[in-house]
């Protein structure tokens, strides 16, 4: 499921904090606006109902395969098994394959607003599928870019680029096992390209993330 409307996003560049705010409901992107955080407002999506996603490490055990390790290295298009907690009463593993790391044109990044100008977006495709055969509808999963290496890109971005990366909330019946959905995460640098996507979710990950790189 796509989040629609407002798309409001935080940008942290290396001694600077901004506030990016864009409309994408059809009218003219939103003024920028200086603030040093920014959040999507409350949706009417059923998903919205739950916080953020916070995976940990003590998640349920997987139904098959090995949870990947903190620090594991993977390949783009390889399968990585990893424990995830969304909100306070949804946990399970998943299996996650980034599928693509694709760059985008500037010009994509126009619903940011002026304060966007230079910046490269970069969509992170993958295929979530759901492992343990745990209740996690509606359940929402983000990977972040990364420089080629694994610095930080310096720009951290919320939301998505409608028609370009479409950031979906697992549906309804991801609930048994077996089930999947595909989705993207934007990012976006101004400086070097980005050839690296993290999962960074829970202690264990924010420490030492698994990455998928070409």
């Amino acid at each position: 499921m796509t989040h629609k409307g407002r798309i409001v996003s935080a940008v942290a560049l290396t001694t600077l904090t901004l506030g990016l705010t864009a409309c994408n409901d059809g009218e003219d992107a939103g003024s920028a606006q200086d603030s040093p955080s920014a959040s999507a407002p409350a949706s009417s999506d059923p998903g919205s109902k739950s916080p953020s996603a916070d995976p940990s490490d003590d998640a349920a055990a997987p139904a098959g395969g090995d949870v990947a390790a903190p620090g594991t290295k993977f390949k783009i298009g390889d399968r990585a098994v990893l424990p995830f907690k969304y909100g306070t009463d949804k946990k399970g593993t998943v299996a996650v394959t980034v599928t693509a790391i694709e760059k985008g044109a500037e010009a994509d990044m126009a619903a940011f607003g002026a304060k966007a100008k230079g910046m490269t977006p970069y969509y992170i495709r993958m295929k979530v599928e759901n492992v343990g055969g745990t209740d996690l509808s509606y359940a929402s999963l983000r990977l972040r870019g990364k420089l080629e290496g694994g610095g930080p890109t310096g720009v951290i971005l919320i939301g998505d680029i409608q028609g370009k990366c479409d950031s979906e909330t697992a549906p309804r019946d991801f609930t048994t096992k077996g089930a999947s959905y595909e989705t993207c995460s934007l990012s976006a640098t101004k400086t070097d390209p980005i050839a690296v996507a993290s999962f960074e979710e829970g202690d264990a990950y924010s420490d030492s993330p698994v990455l998928w790189t070409s």
